[in-house]
């Protein structure tokens, strides 16, 4: 019924369609974000990883919290994984859950704020007390119309920052809080706050410096103020997605040694750098990555991987693919080469085509792999059913090997022609054929 509406209404009104559902929205449920401090995370990568640390920083203070992200969601104890192929929900369904969160007795709650979220205005019922920002990459630059106006986009979450709340006893000082170490940082950092942080692993100016970082396969350990935190999270790129929780934290007054152990208390997040083990003699891990700088720091974080450990990584098998629905065509061959430059093995398979011919954005990415010089049917193969690519990889995989399934990390569905949705998920597909 709404994609109907939304097809009678003219182009030029849709943004007054849009507007109008998130106060509506907003109103509903009585203004929930009112009675919460409510932290936004945007960026390209790594907002999930970053919400999830924020969260479970703000609980280590003995506060309940909410969160939603392309990962999941929380509202207080209760948890559950996202299924709704969303970053961002839809107005009345975020404004609904942020309600829940006011019900269970919540005092923050964090948001992964989308820049096809913004785009359609699901952010300006919400009032925001923190906007976090992580870094930017090119990414939706078909649906944005360019790079520039996805920057803008996300901008558009820092601009909103200035509305005040209306609960007088709430929390009403604006926090910007925005990652040095990017280039962009300075164009984020100019829109008006009551306070602005910066934070960084290069910058020995910014307001908090993570130093002496140190990668192993048991995880990622960081210096900030003189105490050292040790995330079980493998990658230097989460000491970047730690350092927001840490900002937040201490923002909201919580103790370093508090927020250190709310950081080491996070064991995983679903479907990043996500092991799987069965028992099996190699190894498997799922990772998002769906873009080109998100795999550049997943390939990096495996080099230091490999040149740490004293039994280092045999072969490389990696399934991938690529999106449909207008997602950066582009990106296709450069996933592709990348793949081709640094896995032993390339597997190009399904991911979500939407209403794009799957085969297709199989061919397109297969582009870059034989450009990087993979042989086809030799050690590059395209295989259209996800399930079977993985399968492939899986038989393929020797003792000492590792196999990285990426793309879509612990998503919950695969979106297909039609608007149609397939209920997927790539660890239970692994576990399920390990297993058998």
């Amino acid at each position: 019924m709404k994609t109907l509406i939304k097809k009678l209404i003219p182009k030029g009104a849709l943004s007054a369609y849009h507007k109008s559902l998130a106060i509506l929205s907003a109103l509903v449920y009585g203004s929930p974000s009112e009675k919460l401090i409510v932290i936004g995370v945007t960026g390209t990568n790594g907002k999930s990883t970053s919400v999830a640390l924020i969260s479970k920083v703000l609980e280590s203070s003995g506060a309940k919290v909410g969160s939603t992200s392309t990962i999941g969601f929380k509202i207080a104890e209760r948890e559950w994984l996202n299924d709704k192929k969303m970053t961002m929900l839809g107005r009345f369904q975020l404004q609904k859950i942020l309600k829940q969160m006011v019900d269970a007795d919540c005092k923050y709650a964090v948001i992964e704020v989308s820049s096809e979220g913004i785009k359609q205005y699901r952010h300006l019922g919400i009032n925001f007390d923190y906007a976090v920002f992580t870094n930017l990459t090119p990414e939706h630059l078909e649906s944005h119309g360019g790079f520039e106006n996805y920057k803008k986009a996300k901008g558009k979450l820092f601009e909103h920052l200035t509305r005040r709340k209306k609960t007088k006893n709430q929390k009403n000082k604006k926090t910007i809080i925005a990652n040095l170490d990017d280039k962009y940082a300075e164009y984020f950092l100019s829109f008006k706050a009551d306070k602005k942080i910066g934070f960084s692993v290069e910058n020995e100016n910014a307001d908090l410096v993570a130093k002496n970082v140190q990668v192993t396969t048991d995880g990622t350990s960081f210096e900030i103020k003189g105490t050292k935190i040790d995330l079980k999270l493998i990658g230097a790129f989460n000491v970047e997605n730690a350092m927001p929780a840490v900002a937040v934290g201490m923002e909201e007054g919580i103790d370093l040694e508090k927020i250190k152990q709310g950081l080491e208390s996070v064991k995983v997040v679903p479907g990043r750098m996500e092991s799987i083990d069965e028992g099996q003699n190699f190894s498997v891990i799922v990772d998002y990555a769906p873009e080109p700088a998100s795999m550049e720091k997943l390939y990096q974080t495996l080099t230091l991987i490999n040149q740490s450990t004293n039994q280092p990584i045999n072969q490389l098998i990696h399934v991938l693919g690529s999106c449909g629905g207008g997602r950066d065509k582009a990106r296709r061959p450069i996933l592709g080469k990348m793949a081709g430059e640094n896995a032993d093995i390339v597997i190009i398979t399904n991911e979500d085509p939407y209403d794009d011919d799957p085969m297709g954005i199989i061919n397109d990415v297969a582009v870059g792999a034989l450009e990087a010089g993979k042989k086809l049917d030799e050690n590059l193969y395209k295989i259209l059913d996800r399930k079977e690519a993985i399968e492939k990889a899986l038989n393929l995989a020797k003792e000492g090997d590792l196999v990285l399934v990426t793309g879509k990390g612990s998503e919950q569905r695969m979106a297909v022609a039609g608007g149609k949705y397939v209920e997927w998920d790539d660890r239970d597909v692994i576990r399920q054929i390990l297993k058998s």
